[in-house]
């Protein structure tokens, strides 16, 4: 009976397999997952931290009732001042109206008991000059449609007192109106109504010409310097892969435009492109490859080339390290056998190097793809994204509007763009590509 009951306990192959797999997708879901669902969260609200309004994500309308208690204590005196000190019947109408109007408003609001609650308690507070510190008194929601319709039915009638006071002949009754203007104006700024605009945030940038002229940017960057370094690359790892003297030390001289920070790496390349005093600039005019030293960084087409040039210089050295590991793969005794068929060196590349190099090719592709297309740094540190945003990738946009703008809804539907096109690439090489990798391995 113990040996059947401790059978019944053991998980098959399958079940094992799912078991181990478990804890990956665990990390997956965490460390990848997490973020870019917080990321397409934020886009779903008009997120900004420069904007006191919009500060935090709201998904129904809120009210400042400390500031909201304060000022309605002073409105009522205000209005019931104006009222009687009005200059004719016609405005001293329209006060009492505006003043029926905000009373209807308020006892609509406080109809809600628990809100009636925090209103007096809070206007007992302030009454013995007591600041308001708890949050969850401080601020309570409000229905959407309600704080919509009293916030401008507030902002209505601070437009109507400033009409009355700019009309007005008496200067002392036109500045009573108009504080009593701006205080209503304040009152209605104590409502802030929800940010939540769904997917509005991704409309707008499917119209935006700067998200498509930067993601233009990216793919170009992305398919020009990651072709010359698959060459370059191929070319130093034939290179490094033979024997000669001193080959440790050229690997290693190899690696070191890839060891040095791209920060550091762009600004070196700052100095080397400056058209006043860079060496690269004052060359590269000399042989006529470009047309002056200013080009460079002055221009659109330069500034392309620029990065270009550095991210090719850079990153070449990882290209190369990754088909090395490829070729040392490859069994000598191929080409020794080829040797004795009479296949020629260009022969033995491409029958023997290149298909047996196709793994490692296209993992260096992969890992290539994905970094130059998210390339932020060298760009960001080399021109800013300039000029006028000719070198402006997608992630530097996505920076820019993020935290320059501090726009963190609008940043956030950038940063699921970027997202989403790094999934497509990851795809296109695995379904498209590397099933042939795969094919190969099960035959």
């Amino acid at each position: 009976m113990k040996n059947k009951k401790s059978r019944s306990f053991q998980l098959s192959e399958k079940q094992l397999g799912y078991a181990m797999v478990i804890p990956s997708l665990i990390l997956v879901i965490v460390v990848v997952l997490w973020p870019v669902a917080q990321s397409f969260y934020n886009s779903l609200f008009d997120y900004r931290l420069n904007d006191p309004s919009r500060s935090q994500l709201m998904l129904s309308a809120t009210i400042d009732l400390e500031r909201y208690v304060d000022n309605h204590f002073y409105i009522g005196g205000q209005l019931d001042s104006l009222a009687d000190g009005a200059e004719n019947e016609e405005d001293a109408e329209k006060v009492k109206e505006i003043q029926q109007d905000i009373e209807n408003y308020h006892s609509e609001m406080i109809s809600d008991e628990a809100l009636k609650v925090k209103v007096e308690e809070i206007d007992e507070l302030l009454a013995n000059f007591t600041p308001v510190r708890d949050s969850e008194l401080k601020y309570s929601k409000l229905d959407n449609e309600f704080a919509q319709e009293y916030q401008q039915a507030l902002e209505a009638h601070a437009a109507a007192l400033t009409k009355i006071a700019e009309s007005s002949n008496n200067e002392q009754s036109a500045q009573q109106f108009q504080q009593t203007s701006d205080l209503l104006t304040s009152t209605a700024s104590n409502i802030l109504n929800s940010n939540f605009i769904g997917l509005d945030n991704y409309g707008k940038y499917m119209k935006d010409q700067r998200m498509w002229k930067a993601m233009g940017n990216t793919v170009f960057f992305t398919v020009i310097s990651v072709a010359f370094e698959l060459v370059l690359g191929l070319a130093i790892a034939l290179l490094i892969n033979r024997a000669f003297i001193g080959r440790g030390l050229i690997r290693a001289t190899v690696l070191i435009p890839w060891a040095i920070p791209t920060a550091v790496a762009a600004m070196m390349w700052g100095f080397l492109y400056d058209g006043q005093s860079g060496i690269i600039a004052h060359y590269l005019e000399a042989l006529n490859i470009i047309p002056e030293s200013s080009w460079l960084l002055t221009t659109s087409d330069g500034g392309m080339f620029s990065i270009i040039l550095a991210d090719v210089w850079k990153t070449t050295p990882y290209m190369a390290l990754l088909l090395l590991a490829g070729l040392q793969t490859i069994p000598q005794s191929l080409y020794e056998a080829s040797s004795v068929d009479g296949a020629n060196k260009f022969q033995q590349f491409w029958s023997i190097t290149l298909p047996l190099l196709k793994s490692s090719i296209l993992v260096a592709l992969l890992f290539r793809t994905l970094d130059a297309f998210r390339v932020f740094d060298l760009i960001y540190v080399l021109t800013g994204g300039g000029p006028a945003n000719a070198t402006e990738s997608i992630s530097v946009y996505a920076y820019k509007t993020l935290f320059a703008q501090q726009n963190f809804g609008e940043g956030s539907v950038l940063s699921v763009i970027v997202f989403i096109s790094v999934a497509i690439i990851s795809l296109v090489y695995v379904k498209l590509i590397g099933s042939d990798l795969f094919e190969g391995r099960t035959k």
